[in-house]
């Protein structure tokens, strides 16, 4: 029973890893000028993705020259923006995949007279393999903290103002309702004053018109 269990739970292990587990796409092309090539990776939501690539230097020692740019857009299938390079001849990114489905990395070389061919690495690592990226992901990772701090900040200090404020509207309407109650005190006080000022008023009256009439 024991050695079932065992096995079992070692199939689920063996699973969960090849679930977790994406393709690695390590790869090496040619481009011409003036033509695009694409690239797509099937990527599970909410699953780490880096990648880097660069133009390669068949020259060892000479500087690569001015044509040997290249224009790179990663997108979702639904057409969202990930990365967005112009005219690099190397470059990286990395990002969390919100959508689940295949992603699309595009090269496309600016056209040249006469036609020149540029050699492209590119390494695309998404799910348990883009976590030894972190010298690649680290910039990327840490841009996208430090905004979503910003935000978190900017939001705590928000609600931090309005408490105070809230809290100054309050002391402000407890200082009205006690001035409200002493003028109220002292409006009743004059009130029951001229009430009984004016009730003597008219007792005296009418005792002295009793009086002068004879009838007490």
């Amino acid at each position: 029973m024991n050695i079932q269990i065992q096995r079992h739970s070692l199939f689920l292990v063996l699973v969960s890893i090849l679930l977790l587990w994406t393709r690695v796409e390590s790869i090496r092309f040619d481009l011409e000028s003036g033509h695009t090539k694409c690239i797509a990776e099937d990527i599970k939501s909410n699953s780490m993705t880096v990648g880097k690539y660069h133009i390669v230097n068949l020259n060892e020692g000479h500087p690569l020259p001015d044509s040997h740019k290249i224009t790179v857009r990663v997108t979702s299938g639904y057409g969202n923006s990930y990365h967005n390079a112009d005219n690099v001849n190397e470059g990286h990114f990395a990002f969390q995949a919100v959508e689940a489905g295949d992603y699309m990395a595009c090269f496309f070389a600016a056209d040249h007279k006469p036609s020149t061919t540029v050699t492209i690495d590119f390494d695309w690592k998404s799910g348990v393999a883009a976590k030894d990226w972190t010298s690649v992901a680290k910039k990327s990772s840490v841009e996208l903290m430090e905004i979503e701090l910003k935000k978190m900040f900017d939001t705590v200090q928000s609600i931090h103002d309005e408490m105070f404020y809230l809290r100054e509207r309050e002391e402000e309407m407890q200082q009205l309702n006690i001035s409200t109650n002493s003028k109220m005190a002292w409006l009743s006080f004059l009130s029951l004053f001229v009430s009984l000022s004016v009730a003597g008023l008219q007792f005296w009256h009418l005792k002295s018109f009793f009086q002068k009439k004879k009838l007490i």
